[in-house]
């Protein structure tokens, strides 16, 4: 086959290739020779149709076929051999592709349009400055934490009065509505949740026993809530009026668990924390772990930033990428692209840079990297729900069935790839260290 390549100009240009019999043949041949072993064609036994016939049928569906499977594979073949750093994927041109007689050719020629990647330089030097952030944590962040595990593994417990914050079980009924008034029982009350304080303080200080009169949508103005509370259809509570009585059964309140040996053990495990003062050193370096992965993701933004403004001038051949993705994307209209394209040609410039870097720095992302980042990652989700000690080889199982699923797969990969990016750019751009508050540095994200 023979393959040729225009000169790149504007980082544009064009790979020509003519298929001629010696590329197709034998595998036509190949294909018909099956086609006829397997062929179920009344009056002939299978095995037995002349070929003569098998080729008349689908010779030319073969060939075409053939044809396009050697284009794709040998195209690829000479991508790779050239080491063309190509942008998106080659093109058809059909200017310059002769339209194909099956009957009387045996050469064909096709041509595709290429775009290959610009040449920049993403690495950061000593002239580019950075700030990396350390987040100071207060004893106010401390025992606001130590406060949430409290509330977090506290218990319930009976009252008799309504406080705030308390949950109210009793039976609601109907007011004005003798004949068939609406009502449900052990329905479930939060005034805490109603929209209408002056509603809700009429529940404080009541006693198990007590009836309050109220409007439900005045007190919630939730036709959501209120079908909750009722036991109703969201269309019926938005057209519901009238008054109930609440009858309180049940008064239940949240307690706080005491900052003890039990809580210690709970939240870090048996055995792990001496007295309080070791638990709270205990959270503040937790929540110095987590303000440190802050700071590195802040300057990890920062460190791209810097990168794709230092690539801004870069030129790309915008109209060839135009037309790649409106080739690729089904759904893609034009109005869409104008929209999103800036957006998609910096993710473009990122990727590149992500690549051109990691060959600069020699970065390789081995398995077990992604492996101790799915476990990382796997931990946090847990620790959401507030379940702090997981048996590290559940942890394993829960990363590894993560890896399994593609799309979570690539992500990490491209999250530790990054990451040490970020780290080898520590080494040659010119940090600057700064101390900075919780609340300040939640500025720098607005």
């Amino acid at each position: 086959m023979q393959i040729t390549k225009s000169e790149i100009k504007d980082m544009t240009g064009v790979i020509t290739m003519v298929v001629e019999p010696a590329d197709y043949q034998e595998e036509v041949q190949k294909e018909l020779r099956q086609i006829r072993q397997k062929a179920n064609i009344p009056g002939f036994r299978p095995g037995m149709v002349p070929v003569g016939l098998v080729k008349k049928m689908y010779g030319k569906g073969v060939l075409a076929d053939v044809i396009n499977k050697t284009i794709g594979a040998k195209l690829g073949e000479y991508i790779e051999a050239e080491k063309l750093n190509l942008l998106g994927d080659p093109l058809p041109n059909d200017e310059l592709t002769p339209t194909m007689d099956l009957d009387n050719q045996n050469t064909f020629t096709f041509a595709f349009d290429i775009a290959v990647a610009p040449e920049f330089n993403a690495k950061l030097d000593g002239k580019s400055k950075l700030t990396h952030y350390t987040i100071t944590v207060t004893d106010e962040m401390v025992n606001n934490q130590v406060k949430s595990y409290a509330s977090r593994f506290g218990s319930y417990e009976d009252a008799q009065d309504v406080q705030e914050g308390d949950v109210l079980k009793g039976l609601l009924k109907e007011v004005g509505n003798d004949e068939n008034p609406m009502q449900k029982e052990n329905a479930m009350m939060h005034p805490q949740y109603m929209k209408d304080q002056k509603t809700a303080k009429m529940f404080y200080g009541k006693k198990l026993g007590d009836v309050v009169t109220f409007n439900p949508m005045k007190a919630f103005d939730s036709a959501v809530e209120v079908a909750s509370l009722l036991g109703i259809k969201k269309e019926e509570a938005e057209n519901l009026k009238a008054d109930f009585t609440f009858e309180i059964q049940g008064i239940t309140r949240h307690k706080d668990a005491a900052i003890d040996g039990e809580l210690f053990a709970k939240v870090y495990g048996e055995n792990n924390i001496k007295d309080e003062a070791d638990f709270r050193a205990k959270v503040k370096a937790e929540i110095e772990a987590n303000m440190a992965e802050d700071s590195k993701y802040k300057f990890g933004l920062d460190a791209k930033e810097a990168i794709l403004k230092k690539m801004e001038k870069v030129e790309f051949p915008n109209a060839f990428l135009r037309r790649w993705v409106m080739a690729t994307n089904k759904d893609m209209t034009e109005e869409k692209l104008d929209k999103d394209f800036d957006a998609m040609l910096n993710e473009l410039k990122w990727h590149l840079a992500k690549d051109q870097l990691m060959k600069e720095f020699d970065i390789k992302v081995e398995k077990e990297d992604v492996e101790a980042y799915a476990k990382e990652v796997a931990k946090m989700q847990f620790m959401q729900y507030g379940l702090m000690h997981i048996d590290d080889q559940y942890l394993t199982n829960y990363a590894n069935e993560m890896l399994k699923k593609e799309d979570q797969l690539r992500g990490i990969v491209e999250r530790v790839a990054e990451n040490k990016i970020y780290e080898a750019l520590k080494g040659v751009a010119k940090i600057e260290e700064k101390a900075i508050s919780h609340a300040d540095f939640g500025k720098l994200f607005a």
